[in-house]
Formats: C-alpha cells, structure tokens, sequence
C-alpha cells in the first residue's frame, strides 16, 4: 500500500509518502519550488516525492491531508490522483502520529503544542500499541504558542519565524526576574491554585493593540515601563528567560506523571523545552515537528489508525528528499562557468576538506539526500573546525550574520560524543542540547550557551556513513572527531536543495570552498 500525505498546507507545506510501512520520502514545499504556494496543492513538493519514491500519481492508493483545507483541493486530488482514496486527518491527531508511532515506546503520553491548529494550541494523548487516545485538549486563546510568539514580537524579533531567537536568547539570564509574571499570565498563581493546564490572563494583553504582541498597560507596568515603550536591551535576556523557564514548567506539568513523553508541534520545536523535560522523562520528540511534520503525521496515521495496521514505521534519518547525481551537478556547474575539481575517491574527498578546515577555511558540504526540517543533519551544512578561532567567529557573525547568543552545533560521532558531551538520544535530530565537559570547556566556547549547554548532534554510521567518516578523519587529523555545524542557507532561505541552490547560497556568502558531491569549488 502507496500512501501520501500532505501537510502544513499555506507557509508550511510538504508531502510524505510511505509504502507498506516504509518512509520513502519527504519533502517541503519552500525548499524544492523556493518559495510559499499559499492555498494550493505542494505540487513541487508531490513531485519531487514520487520522484524520490520512483513513483508515479496513479501508483498511490491513498492521500491523507491534514486539515484546514481549502474545499478545491479536494476536486484537485481526485483528478491528480484518479486511484486513490482521500483521507482528512486533525491537525493535532497528524503531529500526535508524527510523534508516537516512530517513537521506541510500546506505551507514552502524547503531548502537542502549537500556537492554534484547527483552534486548538495543545492535546494530550494516551499511546499504546498502535492506538492513539485523546485524553485532553486546549483551545486558543489559552495558547502556550500565542504567548510565545506575542514575546517574541514584543522583543523585536518576526512572530512566526523568529521564536527559535527568543529560546535561545533566553539562555543568557536565569529568568528570575519574570519569571513569577509570566506564571501569573499562565494562571499560574502561587496562592491561587497551579493548574495542570494554562489558562491565560487576558487582563495583560489589549485586543485594541495591534503591533509589540498586543500587551497591555498592565504588562508595562509590572515591567516599570511606560505603556507601549519599546523593550530596553538590558531587559530583553530577562523576559526571554523568565517565558522560558515558566514555559517549561507548564509544560511539565500537562505531560502529566506517564514516565515516556512524544512531542509534536511547533513548540516542541525548542530545544530548550525538550532538554528540561529529559530530566524527568524519557522523550522522544519528532525532529521535524512543526506543520510540514504533519505530513509524515498524516502517513503514519492513515497507516496505523486507519488501516489498522500493526507495523510501525521508523524514523532512521531525516535524509529524504532529492538527491543529485555526478552528473546533475556536473552540467550546474558548467552552465555557471564555473572552474572544479573532481576528486575520484571518497578518500581524496576526505582529505581534501578536512585539509581546508585545518587550514581556517569554511566550507559548505552538500552530499546525498536532502533532510526534512529545518536542521542541517550534515547533508546540507556549513562546517568549520572548533579548533580555528578565527574561523568559528566568521561562521556566526561574517557569514551566517547571526545574533552572539544564537550558536552553532557541534557533530559528533555519536560513538565518540561521551568522551566531551554529555548527550540524550534526541541530540540524534538536534532536537535538544547537551552539556560540554569541562576538560574541553574552552575548546568549545564558541559554541557554548549558558550553563555549559551545547547544540549537540550525535551523528550515527548507520545515518549518514559520509558526515560520519569526515568527523573521524578530523579526529585523526587533529585529534577532535568535532566539526561546528551550521545549515547551508543564508538571508532567510531555507535550506539549499538543489546544487545549483548550493551555488548560488556559496557565492553570496564568505563561504571559501563549496564540496557537492565529489566537486569541490573555491573562491
């Protein structure tokens, strides 16, 4: 059985397709066709699924879309895919799927939070086996989501886009100072009760205030602000910090006492959260879990749910989109008028790029298949070495243009992380942070948050053979198996897909050599 699923529909839009149990593809819409397809169909992201897949439309046996949909989609589908059955599946049940069934647990609790998907920001779920229960759901405005994005616009940042820059700006202050406020916009007053789950204070938000997250005079005031007075810097760290923790202390609390936790949804998206909760949990979280994960959400679903199948699909790695032969990328390179080198083995590769890393160069490496979410896994990254101070500081302010307290990772071969991370599985998927030991505390300063914590991504053989073999042939090198790993996109881009993205991200940038393939390419 062929099932394709579709996702994130507006800004977020992607396409999943799974046979007989087995994840073939996933793909976005805004990485493959570079911009948002707005109401219609992903068609470039169906396309270069099934291409992927090495399928065709009329080999699908059914489509499982994610609602909200726009009612012409539907006469779309039938015409497009004339063999299929059409599935409708909830937004939050998708996220749910996407998050329990590729986990390792027989039995968790399912817990999904964004900002307001089809008017609900947040449901819990009881999992086992190959059902999923809904215990419990929150509807908007009680949103955790809407808070952290009404912070994140109050701060300077873009609501929508830019909340990953507010978590990590939170890891620059203990968050004392607000944090006893924003328990109070969560409802959750000492003296007055600790609910398991928010209710908001609507008394520190005005309806009539269109711009700075829509706070009111209240708001100011506990800040000793004038009312509507743009955020000092001195205070942006604080606030940051004090939503954080408050966040992560809610939440614990809604996941309930269940000892395994999956999480979905575009909050599970902080790696910071994820990292507070595996103190006390065993988490699994989907690596991709913001709306364009609903399409593997939408698969997994029609799968299990649906087809009541007992077959759990797995989450190996999050390489699943487009690939590009030798020669694809060859004819790129040549329609540019570009000059190459070519190197015949993939040891000549190795060589050569961890030559030019020692040598205080940053280079892009794009190699294999292009990964779903918004992480670089090491097939669409930009690398420099941590042992290259000079190198590290151009990567963050020179070419990614990138505020101080947002860092990059550190990969690893995940055989090797113990000896200078400490490191839980979902480091796997950079889907939480880690600690640096303190033997190599200053080795690693570039890369460090608060409180010794590290962006740490544990990369496995079996995952990505190549990124793998180039982390032992930098420890070889140099004695550090540690690359500092940024993804391969600039000015707002997602990430490269294509070589010829790959070209046209390395000549805009101060990026010095660009490695596709077996091609190597130097400024």
């Amino acid at each position: 059985m062929i099932i394709l699923g579709l996702g994130g529909l507006h800004k977020e839009a992607a396409c999943a397709v799974l046979r007989d149990g087995e994840l073939l593809a996933a793909v976005e819409e805004r990485k493959v066709a570079r911009q948002v397809t707005g109401d219609a169909l992903p068609q470039a992201a169906i396309m270069a699924a099934l291409d992927v897949a090495k399928l065709r439309p009329a080999d699908v046996n059914c489509v499982a879309l994610v609602r909200p949909f726009a009612q012409q989609i539907h006469l779309t589908l039938r015409a497009q895919f004339p063999k299929s059955r059409t599935l409708m599946v909830e937004h939050h049940a998708a996220h749910a799927a996407s998050a329990y069934y590729p986990s390792p647990f027989e039995q968790a609790t399912v817990l999904t939070l964004d900002r307001d998907g089809d008017f609900r920001s947040a449901a819990r779920w009881h999992a086992q086996g190959n059902q999923l229960l809904l215990e419990k759901d929150l509807y908007y405005p009680d949103s955790l989501g809407d808070l952290y994005s009404r912070v994140t616009e109050l701060l300077g940042f873009n609501a929508g886009s830019d909340e990953h820059k507010v978590q990590w700006l939170s890891s620059a202050d203990s968050g004392e100072q607000f944090l006893p406020l924003f328990d109070e916009i969560l409802g959750s007053t000492e003296g007055l009760g600790t609910p398991d789950w928010p209710c908001i204070n609507r008394s520190f938000f005005d309806a009539d205030r269109l711009s700075q997250g829509g706070f009111s005079e209240k708001f100011y005031l506990r800040l000793a602000l004038e009312d509507g007075a743009e955020i000092p810097a001195k205070l942006r760290a604080p606030l940051a910090a004090g939503l954080q923790h408050a966040i992560e202390r809610v939440v614990l609390r809604m996941a309930g006492p269940s000892e395994n936790l999956c999480m979905a949804g575009g909050l599970a998206m902080n790696a910071l959260l994820i990292s507070a909760l595996e103190k006390s949990k065993q988490v699994f979280v989907q690596p991709a879990a913001g709306n364009a994960g609903t399409a593997l959400g939408a698969v997994f679903y029609a799968w299990n749910n649906v087809f009541g199948q007992k077959k759990r699909a797995a989450l190996n790695d999050l390489c699943l989109g487009p690939g590009y032969t030798a020669e694809q990328v060859k004819q790129v390179l040549e329609n540019c008028k570009l000059k190459f080198h070519y190197l015949m083995t993939t040891e000549e590769l190795l060589d050569r790029a961890v030559r030019d890393l020692n040598g205080e160069k940053i280079i892009a490496w794009m190699q294999g298949r292009m990964e779903f979410g918004p992480r670089a896994l090491g097939n669409r990254s930009i690398l420099a070495s941590p042992l290259n101070a000079y190198s590290t500081e151009n990567l963050n302010i020179y070419i990614k243009h990138r505020e101080s307290f947002r860092k990059f990772a550190a990969s690893v071969p995940e055989e090797m992380a113990s000896e200078y991370f400490e490191a839980g599985p979902n480091a796997r998927y950079l889907a939480t942070v880690g600690r640096v030991r303190t033997p190599y505390r200053k080795i690693f300063d570039g890369a460090v948050l608060a409180e010794d914590a590290v962006r740490v991504h544990l990369v496995r053989r079996q995952d990505n053979p190549l990124f793998h073999q180039l982390l032992l042939a930098a420890g070889k090198a140099t004695g550090l198996p540690v690359l500092y790993n940024t993804s391969f996109n600039l000015f707002g881009d997602p990430l490269v897909c294509t070589p010829r993205d790959a070209v046209r991200s390395f000549y805009s940038s101060g990026v010095d050599a660009l490695y596709v393939g077996n091609f190597v390419v130097e400024k």
